[in-house]
């Protein structure tokens, strides 16, 4: 009956499918396959976030900071004028003289 069961085809394919087939006595590579692939998308992942995040927060600052020259002696002459270098009768005048100056420039609210 042992001979039996030895040379049956079902213990020949557990024995060929089962937990020591080719990787020693671990059983395979089991879960672990997932985890090489799940590395590197949380690293790309994390990549893509943290220079998507500072690329966005660069072209934001630059839009807000206005980079055009006109937008930059616009900023310069109101930090004065809060600072009270300059009265409003001057930072009007001022004003105008950068606007009629530039007049690409586009001054939403204008």
């Amino acid at each position: 009956m042992l001979t039996a069961l030895t040379t049956s085809p079902a213990l020949a394919a557990v024995t060929a499918f089962g937990p020591h087939h080719g990787f020693g006595y671990g059983g395979g590579p089991g879960w672990f396959v997932l985890l090489i692939p799940l590395f590197w998308i949380a690293l790309f992942a994390v990549l893509f976030a943290t220079v998507g995040r500072r690329w966005r927060r660069r072209a934001w600052e630059a839009r807000a900071a206005g980079t055009a020259p006109g937008r930059r002696a616009e900023t310069v002459l109101a930090e004065r004028f809060a600072q009270g270098d300059i009265d409003e009768v001057e930072y009007r005048a001022r004003l105008e003289v950068l606007r009629a100056n530039n007049p690409a420039a586009e001054y939403p609210g204008r």
